[in-house]
């Protein structure tokens, strides 16, 4: 199975390095071309848009700046509600605003597409190294628990 990264930057990018060294085949979409055309050299397949990725993936993680972006995102103009397919999981790892993703995930389900926030902790050093701590939850965490963790050792699960 695929899994889709929207957001190549300081943290996104070596969390989608080490998901490529764990074996993983990635579709990737980043506002820079430049990091796209890294993790394409290593292996990943390179996206036009948040919809590309969703087209092709049937998980898909995000990790972006804020709030609005991962809004823009999911629910925008050529974003991610515009191609998943019902069964479909969004994995937020991002830090933004808990209201705000419940919202997100909210109208991503009205299509069947279903939303787990997996916000992260240890920074770039721990991106880098693969030892980020990963703090998820969702109902769906049990069909991603896998290639959240890739990207860290450490994780604190919440499951209803």
């Amino acid at each position: 199975m695929k899994i889709g990264f929207i957001g190549l930057g300081i943290m996104g990018k070596p969390m989608s390095k080490n998901l490529i060294k764990a074996g993983y085949e990635l579709v990737v979409c980043n506002r820079s071309r430049s990091s796209v055309e890294e993790l394409a050299a290593l292996g990943a397949q390179a996206a036009d848009s948040p919809a590309d990725v969703a087209s092709k993936c049937q998980v898909i993680i995000t990790m972006l700046p804020n709030s609005p972006q991962v809004r823009q995102v999911c629910l925008g103009e050529n974003g991610i509600l515009e191609t998943a397919g019902a069964g479909a999981v969004v994995i937020d790892m991002s830090s933004i605003d808990p209201v705000e993703s419940k919202a997100i995930g909210e109208e991503l389900v009205k299509k069947g597409i279903h939303m787990m926030d997996a916000p992260v902790s240890g920074g770039e050093p721990k991106a880098i190294d693969g030892t980020l701590s990963v703090m998820a939850g969702g109902l769906y965490i049990r069909k991603c628990e896998t290639r959240v963790f890739t990207a860290g050792r450490e994780a604190s699960v919440f499951t209803a």
